[in-house]
């Protein structure tokens, strides 16, 4: 096949998925309707229905894809700008060179580059919409206790609402991991103690006291792991994350740029041996606990856990998220919605002010109760 008709038959995906994001009546572009199954034209709300996909959401083999990603036979390249204030790397459109940060504020000024990363092959679309997220925003506005006067007005005239989709890795492994411990049972014991009496003299009583004896074990337990959830960004802060789960994986849906369109996407930091590894992490408080049944009794010291990993795969996929981030005295601060729950975190400052006030009228109120009841 001559070159040149090679890459028409290249450029033909591209016009078609241009066309999807185009409204057929008035040109403008259009975006995906959180909620729906639809992109919409925000100016005449012309609706291009978002076709189920058939293809399956499948489990891949973690070893295997490793081979093919280092052999660049499973990854993509897309545009994205990234932010030197934060370190915050999202798609980017073509051309726009000057932009805000969604993770911090911060104007970006740049030219976007290319990346090759391995393709997410599922994702969350947006449930959320943007209103319902601004009136959680503004309720947990109003809800933070001991915050500076000023921030309650400077967040809400400076923060906007940005939709993103966050990277995620999800890992599947069957454990098998042998231990060594001991098992602590109870017992008690009668023993007798002296003290000294309301009268100033000795006497002796009796106690019973538990006390512990430990026998050595070992053995070997079994975890069946299913989608252990590994955020693979580390821009947003992991405490707030964790916090905006659980998340309903089971709707998960195949991958389709359409999903995307009106909102980022943020570019994984966490690669998938990181991943994997942190995973790892994640098993291991549960293996600890099956050994901990496993070795009964009333108490229970583990000394050696060597475990082994098979059948382990692995999805790549993308989770939507509001976020808000704005700036106080110099900080960031950053609000999350979970995009299908509405579940609301967010970071905050005290005003030690307003704190050492409180303290102080606690202990006022304090001395006047004791006052009150020494008053004859």
């Amino acid at each position: 096949m001559p070159p040149d008709q090679e890459n028409r038959n290249n450029e033909q995906p591209a016009r078609k998925a241009s066309s999807d994001f185009k409204c057929q009546q008035c040109g403008a572009k259009l975006t995906f309707k959180p909620g729906s199954q639809a992109l919409v034209c925000q100016y005449c709300n012309f609706k291009n229905v978002i076709k189920a996909s058939k293809e399956p959401i499948e489990e891949l083999d973690y070893h295997e894809y490793l081979k093919k990603a280092e052999a660049g036979d499973v990854t993509e390249e897309k545009l994205y700008i990234k932010c030197n204030a934060c370190g915050a790397e999202s798609t980017s459109e073509a051309n726009v060179t000057s932009q805000e940060c969604a993770f911090c504020g911060s104007e970006i000024v740049s030219t976007a580059h290319s990346k090759k990363l391995i393709k997410p092959r599922s994702l969350l679309p947006f449930k959320i919409t943007r209103n319902t997220a601004r009136e959680s925003y503004k309720t947990w506005l109003h809800s933070l206790w001991f915050a500076p006067n000023a921030l309650k007005k400077k967040a809400r005239l400076e923060a906007s609402l940005n939709g993103i989709f966050v990277p995620y890795w999800t890992f599947d492994s069957i454990t098998t991991s042998d231990y060594t411990g001991e098992r602590g049972q109870h017992y008690y014991v009668t023993v007798t103690k002296t003290r000294t009496n309301a009268e100033g003299e000795q006497e002796t009583y009796t106690e019973r006291e538990r006390r512990t004896r430990w026998y050595s074990t070992e053995g070997r337990v079994s975890n069946d792991f299913n989608d252990v959830l590994v955020l693979a960004s580390r821009t947003l802060p992991r405490k707030y994350t964790e916090a905006l789960e659980p998340w309903d994986l089971k709707n998960l849906v195949p991958y389709q740029d359409k999903y995307l369109s009106g909102f980022k996407a943020e570019s994984y930091q966490v690669n998938l041996k990181k991943g994997f590894k942190l995973a790892k992490d994640i098993m291991d408080d549960e293996i600890r606990e099956t050994i901990r049944r496993d070795i009964g009794g009333d108490e229970q010291r583990i000394h050696s856990v060597n475990t082994h990993y098979k059948n382990i795969s692995f999805k790549h996929i993308l989770l939507p998220v509001w976020l808000s981030a704005y700036r106080y005295h110099e900080k960031v601060y950053r609000f999350l919605v979970n995009a299908r729950t509405g579940e609301v975190q967010g970071e905050r400052p005290y005003s030690w002010v307003k704190i050492t006030l409180a303290i102080l009228a606690v202990i006022v109120a304090g001395a006047g109760v004791y006052y009150w009841h020494q008053s004859p």
